[in-house]
């Protein structure tokens, strides 16, 4: 089965497609982490905030949002990176942040990116060209750090 990407603004996503994309990240943020928190952040639909998915066989198995650099002091923010558990371990995570910098370079070029990443993966994101910019910090008791990557 061939897998189908793409990126849309908030304003062409279906019903069915953010129904999709807050149904995985609350099984993997919320339940799957044992994460209690406000999923819904206020943030998916506004500005020119994007989201890049990943499906296969009428399945979401990657997604991620990248929000409006309007929004965000100039940079733009990755945020909500998630693999759903029948998509994990074929590397269909870096699959999806080399889509999501290409995908930058085209809609916001020449912009520093921003994300938050959980601590353990420091050095999944370096090997982008991300760099922490932040001590660890607890988010939702999770150790996280920021991390930039210029221009």
């Amino acid at each position: 089965m061939s897998r189908t990407w793409t990126c849309k603004h908030h304003s062409e996503l279906s019903t069915e497609e953010l129904y999709a994309i807050l149904s995985l990240r609350t099984e993997v943020f919320v339940v799957e982490q044992k994460c209690p928190y406000q999923e819904v952040d206020g943030l998916d639909l506004i500005g020119d905030t994007c989201h890049l998915m990943v499906e296969e066989g009428g399945q979401l198995l990657g997604y991620l949002r990248l929000l409006d650099p309007l929004q965000h002091d100039g940079e733009v923010v990755i945020g909500r990176v998630v693999i759903a558990p029948n998509g994990r371990g074929q590397g269909l995570g870096h699959e999806l942040m080399e889509h999501a910098l290409a995908d930058i370079a085209r809609r916001w070029p020449g912009l520093p990116i921003y994300l938050s990443a959980q601590a353990h993966l420091q050095g999944y994101y370096g090997r982008y060209g991300f760099a922490p910019v932040t001590e660890v910090y607890l988010e939702d008791d999770i150790p996280h750090i920021g991390m930039r990557r210029s221009a």
